[in-house]
């Protein structure tokens, strides 16, 4: 089956030295690029020096080890060629919406390189899995393909393994409805169509990637985490001054900061001078 693209579409996946999207780095990447146009599938892989240590957990889940790196390129050496490579591609993955996606914003960001999702579509295959199946990639591989997977947690085996399981899924759910936990029936969402899938796969009241801040029902932005859970964030800044300067100054993803400094600068000081 072929995939049916309006925008070229890359697959992907990240092993890194921890689960932490603003602490941890990546130890290795894994690109698979299906053109648009219909030409041939372009592939990247690499390892990649984190510059910090990689966790024990990690190294027994991935097999990657500090020799493995040691001598491999930074991240900030491979950046260019990276985000060249993506270039304006939608983007697709296993449980990539909370975890690959933002990690590799952030490592975009500490060299200087605006890596936006605004104009992406984000199909995540793992959310596709969760609501019409409820269960990790191996299991996918099983029930979408009838096979066993090998080389689990190397990345490329990953991507391949995604790749495979996308495919299962648009082909067994191409007749079938979902019901949304509102009973509200969604007519065949899983199909050969990006913007679908996208759609399907990702929450739209979610502002961000890191899922600190989303959208309340007048669609107002309100925080989805802490002591102003709820709240809406304006409010909050107007109230508590203080609690904006907290975030700019902790460990939030880049995208989160920019999204409370446009509400901070428009809706708190913006409101002030008027």
């Amino acid at each position: 089956m072929e995939f049916n693209l309006d925008k070229d579409l890359c697959f992907f996946d990240l092993e890194t030295t921890g689960l932490h999207v603003i602490r941890d780095r990546i130890i290795q990447i894994a690109i698979v690029k299906y053109p648009a146009d219909g030409t041939e599938v372009k592939e990247y892989s690499t390892l990649v020096n984190p510059g910090i240590p990689i966790s024990p957990e990690s190294s027994e889940v991935t097999g990657i080890v500090a020799e493995d790196i040691k001598n491999k390129p930074s991240f900030k050496q491979l950046a260019v060629e990276v985000y060249d490579f993506i270039g304006d591609s939608d983007l697709a993955g296993f449980n990539s919406n909370r975890f690959d996606v933002p990690i590799l914003m952030e490592e975009f960001h500490r060299v200087g390189l605006d890596f936006s999702i605004e104009n992406r579509r984000l199909i995540d295959a793992q959310q596709i899995f969760y609501k019409m199946e409820p269960r990790n990639l191996e299991a996918a591989v099983r029930f979408y393909c009838d096979k066993n997977m090998e080389n689990a947690h190397d990345a490329m085996a990953d991507v391949r393994a995604t790749i495979e399981v996308l495919k299962g899924q648009i082909e067994m759910y191409r007749e079938r409805d979902y019901l949304n936990k509102d009973g509200e029936k969604v007519e065949v969402p899983v199909k050969n169509d990006m913007d679908s899938l996208s759609r399907f796969s990702t929450n739209p009241d979610i502002l961000d990637v890191t899922q600190r801040l989303k959208y309340d029902k007048s669609g107002m932005v309100i925080f989805n985490f802490g002591k102003y859970k709820g709240r809406k964030v304006a409010d909050v800044f107007k109230d508590d001054p203080q609690y904006y300067r907290w975030i700019t100054d902790k460990e939030f993803s880049v995208q989160v900061k920019n999204i409370v400094r446009n509400i901070y600068t428009n809706e708190v000081v913006g409101h002030r001078n008027n």
